[in-house]
């Protein structure tokens, strides 16, 4: 029997499969299709995406096949006038480039490579999966038909599988559909030329024909353009088509090759629950939404690396299975504030009446471009109620469920991004080594059975085992909060911060009594020399 069964091996199921196979689990993925589809689609991921990527060890790997954006992503009226700039240019908050672009097929390459190339993990192409059955401790999958017919076990069966999930027919789960539907041509095409593209991204914003020209990636380029109330998706269908609307923008067959065209419907609706039992839903098969901030695949792949390391906890006995249970609530609310992000954004550009457009216009440019002021205000992005400190009263504490950043630190004479130093999982950040003397025993074994490393930062001097900051980076952070210790969860979205010592062991209580650790848990990993001796350093 499996530890996991995938079904689906797009970047979601891939992700999953690597990370999971990374931990020692043994994967099965169940593809239906018999090779994988070689043809662009999802072209973006931020910064956040970036350093999922570098947990799962293929960092090098996937900025080989990108294009980090060095301008704006802009949105220009029908006049060429901007509407609003979004810096997306230089490095964000998780040590990688704001935003990349990339081809999916060079992408996918890269996550099933790496997958299938562990010993853990077994890939099975052209192997539908056609019933499900769930038991007391196991899911019995029935694939293919006929000659190709057989079973498979698993422990936990995750439905990867895109919107029109398998997997979600067997749950009981409802969906909420926001009733956003547009239908749009997308064009993906290599310019026979080199060329510098500027701005590389941007949005045209003409109730005459709202497009949307991106990079796809090395090489590649972008055409979106809105289907038209007068027009049926036949009109937009042909290649014919797709031509006639690409050259006004000097895009012709003597200088161009189209390699995809096709029209989608624009969604945005997410499944209610995304557990239910043994079955579990990750990336469209959970949500959709329209592709204006770019978050569709960044979504699902922030879904699997929070499914990932709570799984992993689950299945080696370091937590009960009701922590799976908070996949669904931290997941669902992030994804809704994406969700609502691209419908705010798609608002802007589905224009079609030309005095909304002008209201639109003379609104935006007023507010000189600046995306604070000339877009909806949307909630910021965090996590909902789950695995997160909790305040006295018993409620969220302040700041908790963030985003946290990646900086640079030294330790034993290397410099790197923390993460390529401490392999990633949870990490205990602390000012010094003063508030890890509150730590006993017990609270040092249970950290190293989760594999938390504690890193006590040094603004100089450090000691051999120390890490050394940089200015600028997480002491100033932590001191500007004040904060001398903060618990950051696998997937880098802060857990918990204290003030001293003493506060630093209430946030390792809350987070054992958090994991729902079964008693003797912390007895089964041994304890790491680094845990032992940290706090003499």
């Amino acid at each position: 029997m499996y530890d996991v069964a995938v079904v689906g091996f797009g970047p979601v199921g891939q992700l999953l499969a690597l990370l999971l196979g990374r931990a020692g689990h043994d994967v099965i993925v169940l593809e239906r299709w018999p090779r994988p589809y070689e043809l662009p689609r999802a072209v973006h991921f931020d910064h956040e995406i970036g350093r999922i990527f570098q947990a799962a060890g293929v960092a090098e790997e996937v900025r080989a096949v990108t294009d980090p954006v060095p301008d704006s992503y802009e949105w220009r009226n029908a006049a060429g006038e901007p509407l609003v700039r979004i810096d997306w240019s230089g490095d964000g908050i998780s040590g990688w480039p704001t935003a990349s672009f990339f081809g999916q097929p060079e992408l996918e390459a890269v996550l099933a490579g790496a997958a299938e190339s562990l010993p853990t993990v077994t890939v099975r192409r052209d192997c539908e999966v056609t019933d499900l059955e769930p038991g007391d401790d196991h899911v019995r999958l029935t694939t293919g038909r006929g000659a190709g017919a057989g079973q498979v076990r698993a422990r936990y069966v995750i439905g990867a599988d895109g919107a029109n999930s398998f997997v979600r027919s067997g749950m009981a789960t409802s969906v909420t559909d926001l009733g956003f539907f547009h239908d749009w041509l997308i064009v993906d095409v290599v310019p026979h030329e080199r060329a510098e593209w500027s701005p590389m991204n941007w949005q045209l914003c003409d109730p005459q024909r709202p497009t949307t020209i991106v990079s796809g990636g090395p090489g590649r380029r972008r055409w979106e353009f809105m289907r038209l109330p007068h027009e049926s998706i036949g009109d937009l269908s042909s290649e014919e088509a797709a031509w006639r609307l690409l050259e006004p923008w000097g895009r012709t067959p003597e200088n161009t090759t189209i390699e995809r065209h096709t029209v989608y419907t624009f969604q945005a609706r997410w499944v209610d629950r995304w557990r239910e039992g043994r079955l579990i839903l990750a990336g469209d098969a959970a949500h959709q939404m329209p592709p204006f901030a770019g978050q569709g695949m960044c979504s699902g792949l922030r879904d699997a690396l929070n499914l990932a390391w709570k799984l992993d906890l689950v299945l080696g006995g370091q937590a009960d299975p009701a922590l799976l249970d908070t996949y669904t609530s931290e997941r669902s609310e992030h994804v809704q504030h994406a969700i609502g992000m691209s419908l705010a954004l798609g608002q802007v550009i589905c224009v079609l009446d030309p005095d909304a457009a002008a209201a639109r216009d003379a609104r935006m440019t007023a507010a000189g471009a600046d995306p604070r002021h000339a877009l909806p205000p949307a909630p910021p992005p965090v996590l909902g109620d789950g695995v997160l400190q909790r305040a006295p009263d018993g409620s969220r504490a302040r700041g908790v469920g963030h985003l946290t950043p990646q900086f640079a630190v030294t330790h034993r004479g290397r410099t790197a991004l923390l993460d390529d130093l401490t392999g990633g999982g949870f990490t205990v950040l602390t000012d010094g080594t003063a508030p890890l003397d509150a730590l006993d025993a017990p609270e040092r074994a249970f950290l190293a059975a989760i594999g938390a490393t504690l890193v006590p930062l040094h603004a100089d001097g450090a000691p051999p085992e120390g890490y050394q900051d940089a200015p600028g980076g997480y002491l100033s952070h932590l001191r500007e909060h004040g904060h001398a210790a903060a618990v950051v969860r696998p997937d880098f979205y802060l857990f918990g911060a204290a003030a001293d010592g003493a506060g630093l062991k209430e946030l390792v209580g809350q987070l054992r009594e958090q994991l729902q650790q079964p008693a003797g848990a912390a007895d089964r990993r041994p304890v790491p020399e680094s845990l032992t001796t940290v706090a003499e350093q």
